[in-house]
């Protein structure tokens, strides 16, 4: 089995901007710089030859390349439930269609339907037991992050190997957006 997701790469110079802002969390685990990404599917654990059908099927997508920009943040959990904080990305109907044809060449490839609703973000730190009044100071502090435009020309499939101090994430494969 391997762990897998797709995903458009935070370009580093818009990362290194995040990281700035990765302080004032007692507890936090931030994420490193070549960990921040947009997650356009997540797939789970995948049988290696569910892996294959699945790439073949990513090699399938067709999107045009399209323009990002990172845009305020927010938290995931409530009060005790608070387990992550992340820096939100704008609204941008191109992504919605490029999450939805992941999700339809997963599918294809025979994998289960992903339920949950599409939130575009980059998590930018794990939370353990964190005090929701200094979350919540956070969020306030860091409301107005808002990136300049970046261009995204390609996304990767990634895998993700789960380690005691947080994943640590492998680009396996590059699809072109044309």
């Amino acid at each position: 089995m391997i762990r897998l997701f797709a995903a458009v790469a935070v370009p580093p110079e818009l990362g290194e901007g995040l990281q700035h802002r990765q302080a004032g969390l007692a507890g936090a685990n931030w994420r490193p710089l070549e960990a921040f990404h947009i997650t356009l599917r997540f797939f789970g654990d995948v049988r290696e030859d569910m892996a294959q059908d699945l790439h073949l099927e990513l090699e399938r997508v067709s999107a045009e390349p399209l323009t990002l920009q990172l845009e305020g943040v927010g938290s995931f959990g409530e009060g005790p439930e608070l387990h992550a904080v992340w820096a939100g990305v704008a609204e941008n109907p191109a992504l919605r269609r490029l999450s939805k044809a992941c999700e339809t060449a997963a599918r294809r490839a025979g994998l289960t339907p992903d339920s949950r609703a599409y939130r575009p973000h980059v998590t930018l730190a794990y939370l353990r037991r964190p005090d929701p009044g200094d979350v919540a100071a956070w969020l306030a502090a860091n409301a107005l992050l808002k990136s300049p435009p970046f261009q995204v020309s390609h996304f990767g499939l990634y895998s993700s190997k789960l380690l005691s101090g947080g994943s640590r994430y492998q680009l396996e494969q590059i699809y072109r957006l044309r």
